[in-house]
């Protein structure tokens, strides 16, 4: 059986948290039976085993800890991810026998190459300028760092491991990542990874590093699954400005047909016409108030005998004038108030009156 350094450290890992619990549960018992133990010795034996297994149960989980973040990155410094050799063809030069008929009938021999070795000049990759200016580190990246062959796939596990890896994908695809191991990266410094169709960039991403200097990660692309049109895809990757890895896959099949969007129809705008101004109504003239007619006095006849006073005829109307004043009542004459009636108390006189004395007083001798 083989296994690789992930999958050995996360055994572990799991062995530690394991031998963890194991610990804490004997520790436990250990404890709990020293107290029933009659015995001085066996008890304080019993009750240090006890006390001992709990101290593993405690350093265990740190060591499980250790292990899972720390111990791949260590491993990788004195054992870095070698890059899978890929197997190139060689072209095999296949000679073919030509008879020419000569006089002497001598057959020759002439080596014709079915293939011709003209090698075919292929362009180094680079980041395009677009794509530089948007660079947001500064942190020199380290030239030494190492990436491992990409590998495709339109699924990860729970640890971002591929899921039924592959070079050739039929559609419908929905999402896609290239997944690879790392070594030596620095932390912030900038990263890119450009998707490419048929030799037309289709996607990138570029951003400081996030991982740590060494482990498993990945790009990847999930657009609307119409764009997956068929052809051949190409994943490079960047480490600043220096190409370290690319990797291909094919898509095969005719991508879903995209669901048509609602096209908004424009509407008119109802242009606002001016309104008329409104024409000021002429201001009405104020009907003039009649004058008031004065009113009749009664005066008052001395004598006791009441005479009828002869009718005083109404001043007659005037004619009506312009905007004219009202003329105000005659105002009544002030009554003059009683005077107030003072009440003089009248102090009866009290005559005295004798005393009486019911016992006599004795007559002196």
């Amino acid at each position: 059986m083989q296994l690789d350094i992930n999958t050995a450290i996360q055994t572990a890992t799991i062995i530690a948290l394991v031998a963890a619990a194991f610990s804490l549960w004997q520790g436990i018992r250990n404890i709990q039976k020293a107290r029933q133990l009659p015995f001085f010795r066996m008890r304080r034996e019993t009750s240090l085993r006890g006390w001992r297994l709990l101290v593993w149960a405690i350093f265990l989980p740190v060591l499980a800890f250790l292990l899972n973040n720390q111990l791949e990155s260590v491993i990788y410094r004195f054992y870095p991810p070698t890059a899978t050799v890929t197997i190139t063809p060689t072209i095999t030069l296949t000679p073919t026998i030509s008879l020419t008929p000569t006089i002497t009938l001598t057959p020759t021999i002439t080596l014709t190459p079915s293939v011709s070795d003209t090698p075919t000049i292929t362009p180094t990759p680079f980041v395009p300028l677009s794509i530089q200016s948007n660079f947001e580190s500064t942190v020199t990246p380290n030239p030494q760092a190492v990436f491992s062959e990409l590998q495709f796939t339109d699924g990860l596990d729970s640890l971002y491991r591929p899921i039924n890896p592959g070079v050739e994908f039929q559609n419908p695809i929905d999402h896609m990542y290239a997944v690879f191991s790392y070594d030596g990266m620095v932390a912030n410094s900038q990263w890119s990874a450009l998707w490419y169709r048929n030799g037309e960039l289709v996607h990138y991403e570029t951003k400081p590093w996030d991982g740590g200097t060494g482990g498993l990660g990945y790009t990847d692309w999930q657009p609307d699954p119409s764009e997956w049109h068929p052809g051949t895809y190409e994943v490079q990757i960047f480490t600043g400005l220096e190409f370290k890895r690319s990797g291909f896959f094919t898509v095969i099949g005719d991508p879903p047909t995209p669901q048509p969007t609602n096209t908004p129809t424009p509407t008119a705008t109802a242009t606002r016409t001016p309104t008329p101004t409104r024409t000021l109504r002429p201001t009405f003239t104020l009907t003039p108030t009649r004058t008031l007619r004065a009113t009749a006095t009664i005066t008052p006849v001395p004598s006791p005998t009441l005479t009828r006073t002869p009718y005083i005829s109404p001043t007659p109307t005037p004619s009506r004038t312009p905007w004219p004043t009202a003329t105000p009542n005659t105002p009544l004459p002030t009554i003059t108030p009683q005077p107030t009636r003072t009440y003089t108390p009248v102090t009866p006189s009290i005559t005295p009156q004798p005393t009486i004395n019911r016992t006599p007083s004795p007559t002196p001798r």
